[in-house]
């Protein structure tokens, strides 16, 4: 792919049709995703759920990562990316409707929920990798650290319209309109999925030979062993355990705390991905001048800060600002940390690279946010998150300065 006449990748990508449909098709898919993770909550609450119900319902949706995730991995890198995503996205297309069903016939009840958020996170942790790992087989190496950044941006986009509509979809119809929502938000993404599929005989046509499992072992202890990437992978993982709890108890804070409704929190959410928009629009101009790992390291130090003011927190407006500072905290650190990563890979290990950064990611968070539903239970949600807080500056914190001696040793 030629690139623009000013040399800047960024306008090659927005121009690159394959990737614009990919995006575009992410997008509503996600769309779809947040409205159901905006009614499911508050289905839960209504239905007597309590603070460690929503932490349980989390936890299954993200702890099959710890066990299937490097499997995803394996899988994404010995076949066709596009076949994997199909068949495990096909299952989790199936669980709203699953949902409606239940309501319908007057059966759904609690655990019901938490079983059925289990096999979306069985499904997002067998696929997820292969989706992570399209991205670099449609761009140039080039235009990866843009991508990726605009990637993120559609995401924390959905974040944003994905509650708004939420909030008023459950306002005026009711939580099940949200779950349908979600079920057709699948059709747009399987189309450009479907779409990128290569042309017959061409050379992105001809797949990898398949790995045995013990290379594909060595491969994954390979890229744990840089002391770098361990380093990074575990700052990831901190983030996520500590920090990323907040978006899921955020229905408490408004309900118990605020005592708001669904329609704040419908804003709330919309105001994380604001400041998740404005965290890859940062990557972008930075991206050739600042390295990738410290920018990562020095936003998830920040974000630690920022969680400790939970407690403070006394008006919707605060909750608010809060969360735009932490959607572009969180966003700037994981995609400059998954930024690292990809260019630290090949073509032959990225399905496995990007299975440690989900394993990483969405382990820490599962765990986070079963021990946060805990910590919540037995003492209060403003305490909970200072200790979270506290945990999270000082893990970053002393990360961020082993890498400064390691790279101060290296020069």
């Amino acid at each position: 792919m030629s690139q623009p006449a000013d040399g800047s990748p960024l306008p090659s990508v927005l121009r690159n049709p394959r990737f614009g449909a990919f995006w575009l098709g992410s997008l509503l898919s996600n769309i779809g995703t947040w409205m159901q993770s905006v009614a499911e909550p508050w289905l839960l609450l209504n239905m007597g759920g309590s603070s460690f119900v929503l932490g349980l319902d989390a936890f299954a949706m993200n702890a099959p990562f710890w066990i299937l995730a490097l499997l995803g991995g394996i899988l994404a890198d010995r076949g066709d990316r596009r076949r994997v995503i199909f068949f495990f996205q096909g299952i989790q297309m199936l669980c709203p409707i699953v949902i409606i069903a239940l309501v319908g016939l007057g059966w759904l009840q609690i655990w019901m929920i938490v079983a059925v958020s289990l096999v979306v996170g069985i499904t997002d942790a067998l696929s997820m990798p292969a989706f992570s790992s399209l991205i670099p087989s449609i761009v140039t190496e080039e235009e990866l650290k843009p991508a990726l950044a605009l990637n993120s941006i559609q995401f924390n986009l959905s974040r944003i319209l994905g509650p708004a509509i939420a909030g008023l979809m459950m306002l005026r119809y009711g939580y099940l309109w949200c779950f349908g929502a979600n079920a057709l938000s699948y059709i747009p993404f399987f189309l450009s999925i479907h779409w990128l599929a290569p042309q017959a005989g061409s050379a992105e046509q001809v797949v990898a030979e398949p790995q045995k499992a013990g290379s594909a072992i060595e491969g994954i202890k390979a890229i744990v062993a840089g002391q770098k990437t361990g380093w990074v992978l575990l700052s990831i993982f901190g983030t996520a355990f500590f920090c990323g709890p907040l978006i899921t108890f955020t229905p408490v804070i408004v309900k118990s705390i605020l005592h708001a409704d669904v329609k704040e929190f419908g804003g709330l959410l919309a105001a994380f991905g604001i400041g998740g928009i404005l965290g890859p629009v940062l990557i972008l101009l930075l991206s050739k001048h600042v390295d990738a790992m410290n920018l990562s390291l020095t936003a998830a130090v920040i974000y630690g800060l920022f969680l400790m003011g939970v407690p403070a927190v006394g008006a919707t407006w605060q909750l608010g600002l809060l969360l735009i500072c932490s959607g572009f905290l969180l966003t700037v650190a994981n995609t400059s940390a998954n930024t690292y990563l990809q260019s630290q890979a090949n073509d032959q290990s990225r399905g496995q690279t990007a299975s440690l950064y989900m394993l990483a990611m969405r382990g820490g968070l599962s765990l986070g946010n079963l021990m946060t539903g805990l910590a919540i239970s037995v003492s209060s949600v403003r305490l909970a998150f200072v200790l979270n807080g506290v945990a999270a500056l000082c893990l970053q914190g002393l990360l961020f300065r082993r890498i400064l001696r390691k790279d101060a040793s290296d020069v």
